[in-house]
Formats: C-alpha cells, sequence, structure tokens
C-alpha cells in the first residue's frame, strides 16, 4: 500500500532564532546527536515506510544540505528508476526563485510531481525530529475516506511559549476530523499541534496548490489548509512518540540535550525503524589519562584530555588538557585549548577557543559561536 506514494520533503525553513547556526545552511543540513543532520530524521522515516521516490525542495544555501544527500546512497535511494532527487529552486516569471512559502515551493516543484507514477503523496518538513513509520497513517487515511491527513503530537493545555515558528494547532473532532486551526496563537486552547508533515492523493494535491496559487496564496498550511477545513475531509493522525522542534536556539539545545536521555535515544535510535545518516570511516575517538567524561556523547576523531560532562562532541573535536565542558554542544573540527571553561554554549564547526578562555551561558539562553569563529 505505501508503495503508491512518493515523498516530498521541504528544506526551505527559515527561522531566525536558531541565529548562528543557520547563517551558512540549511535548518535541515543542521548537526545534531553527534554524527547526524535534521534532514536525516524526515528522509529515514519515509524510506522506513518503503517508500522509493523521494524529493527534496531546497530554497537557499543549500550546498552543505546537497553534499550530505549526494546521491542518496545512504538511505538506498541510489537507483536506475526512482530514487532521491533534488529539487532545486529556479526562476519563474511568478517568482524570482526564492520561496514565499511551502506551497510555492511545492508548485515550483510539479513537474516532478507529475511525472511519478506513485497516485499519493507524503510532504514532510525538516525542522523538527521524530521516528515515525507512515504504513498505519496511510491506512487510516484511506479507510477513513480522507482527502487529506495530517499528522500532529499533543502538548499540554495552556502550554505558553516564547519562541513559536509557525505553530499550528488542530480543533479535532471525536471522529478525528480537523474542525478549524490555528497559528501562533498567544495562548493554546488546542492541544493537537501541526508536525507539518500530511498524506494527500496526487491529483487533488495538484489542483488545490494551482488553486491556491491562482488566487496569490503561498503558505501551506494558513491557505490550503485552513481555506479548505470546510470544503475538503480533512482528517488527523496522532503521533504518540518523541518530538523534537527546531524553532530556536535554544530548542536545539534542548533536543541535542533530550538525545542524552536514555529513553529518547532508544526511541529514535534503537528501534526497529533505523535512522540512516552519510557514512564517514573515522578512526575512534581517543581518550587521554587526564580525561573525564560523564554522561555524554563523544563522536569518532575525537581527543579529549580534559573533562567533558553532560555534553555532546561531534566529530573531529579536540579537548585540550585541564580543559572543562558542561552542558555544551561542540560541533565538527572545534578546538577548545588547555585550561578553557565552557558551559551551556554551542560551537558551530570549526570554532577554536583560546587557552584559559570562559564562556558561560544558561539553559534559557545558550550562547552560540559561528561557524569558523575564534574565542
Amino acid at each position: 500500500m505505501i508503495r503508491e506514494a512518493f515523498g516530498l520533503i521541504y528544506s526551505g525553513e527559515v527561522i531566525p532564532n536558531l541565529r548562528e547556526l543557520v547563517d551558512q545552511r540549511a535548518v535541515g543540513a543542521l548537526p545534531i546527536g553527534g554524527k547526524y543532520r535534521i534532514i536525516d530524521f524526515p528522509l529515514s522515516n519515509m524510506v522506513n515506510s518503503d517508500i522509493r521516490s523521494v524529493g527534496v525542495i531546497v530554497s537557499r544555501k543549500y550546498n552543505s544540505l546537497m553534499d550530505h544527500l549526494g546521491s542518496g546512497k545512504a538511505w538506498d535511494l541510489s537507483r536506475k528508476n526512482e530514487g532521491l532527487f533534488i529539487l532545486t529552486p529556479f526562476s519563474l516569471r511568478e517568482n524570482p526563485g526564492i520561496y514565499r512559502g511551502k506551497l510555492e515551493a511545492i508548485r515550483s516543484s510539479l513537474d516532478y510531481v507529475r511525472r511519478v507514477r506513485q497516485e499519493y503523496c507524503i510532504i514532510a518538513g525538516s525542522a523538527s525530529i521524530y521516528n515515525f513509520n507512515y504504513d498505519e497513517m496511510m491506512r487510516y487515511h484511506i479507510e477513513s475516506n480522507s482527502d487529506i491527513t495530517v499528522l500532529y503530537h499533543n502538548v499540554k493545555l495552556g502550554h505558553e511559549t516564547d519562541e513559536q515558528y509557525h505553530d499550528v494547532f488542530f480543533d479535532i473532532s471525536d471522529e478525528g476530523r480537523v474542525m478549524g486551526m490555528e497559528v501562533n496563537p498567544m495562548l493554546i486552547k488546542q492541544t493537537a499541534r501541526s508536525l507539518k508533515s500530511y498524506i494527500i492523493r496526487k491529483d487533488i494535491l495538484i489542483y488545490l496548490v494551482e488553486d491556491c496559487f491562482s488566487k496569490g496564496e503561498y503558505k501551506f498550511s494558513e491557505n490550503l489548509i485552513r481555506n479548505n477545513i470546510d470544503r475538503l475531509r480533512i482528517m488527523a493522525f496522532e503521533h504518540k512518540g518523541y518530538v523534537g522542534m527546531l524553532r530556536s536556539a535554544k530548542a536545539y539545545f534542548d533536543v541535542n540535550m533530550d538525545l542524552l536521555k536514555p529513553n529518547v535515544s532508544r526511541e529514535l535510535f534503537r528501534s526497529e525503524n533505523r535512522i540512516y545518516t552519510k557514512a564517514k570511516d573515522s578512526v575512534p575517538a581517543k581518550y587521554t589519562k587526564t580525561a573525564s567524561i560523564m554522561h555524554s556523547l563523544v563522536a569518532n576523531e575525537c581527543v579529549v584530555e580534559g573533562i567533558v560532562e553532560n555534553s555532546i562532541l561531534f566529530r573531529d573535536v579536540n579537548i585540550g588538557k585541564g580543559a572543562v565542558i558542561r552542558n555544551s554542544i561542540i560541533l565538527p573540527g572545534s578546538v577548545v585549548a588547555n585550561d578553557a571553561q565552557l558551559e551551556y554554549v554551542i560551537l558551530d564547526k570549526n570554532v577554536s577557543v583560546r587557552s584559559r578562555s570562559r564562556l558561560i551561558g544558561n539553559e534559557n539562553f545558550p550562547v552560540v559561536v559561528g561557524k569558523g569563529g575564534m574565542v
């Protein structure tokens, strides 16, 4: 059944609150969990659901994302027929190649949508992480005679946040039908938050995208979904597992820290649905006699001579003798010199921290040092 679906992943999200982390890369290319990228999660979810044709819509700053994806071999999508397709932006008469929303991005990719043989389309974003198989959702979509099925997860009623990034909440009937929706409400009255993932028949998708675009509408949730709640049968399907939303630097920090929790790590990485990524053959991490590691994740090629607690070190990170790293995330290629101290810090790739330097943030506002910086 699921083989009758193809995938579309939109990786053009613009999230300013991620600060320096997205200055030179798309959100989907953001490293996470020691060796992964955000794009690995939606792509692996589709591969684990036996989806054999996936189009990744890129918009801006996508060089590192394309380098990571390559031919799709890491996800078994390097195929003679079907496989992985990188859908790059190009200028049309109606737009200059910079998309004003997901709906416009999909419209610019309609040649790919029309060309694939599958009947159903599964759409996902690249700004959240969760482990999910679409098989049951597809069965629900067909059995409920749904025009569109949206994926959601529940949050606490009355939950407030000042870090909203295009949060969509659904009003769902007892039958499971979407009766209304809110975007970025100040006080959350509904518990069902959208995961920006949808199942829709291809011909319906093409018609709705062209219809919205003809009216000057460019946003998928606000225009295509909300404007058709009364016209179409839109059903909701709940994901009950862990969800990490990448809406700010703090959220990025929190999600990485969540990966140190055994239950979250077990659900995301040790279930029958694996999360695949581009493999890099490298030597194991090296720990000297002066090293002390506690409740941390250390990737290959690291050299640790200091103290690391409750932190994540990506590949090829060097921690000098006497350095103390606590509650921090160090991305690949960064070097922390002797006797430096970091706490609640995010170092992007190839950052150098001088000897005896001291950077202290807090759990609500971690210090972020941009790619290639020096402290």
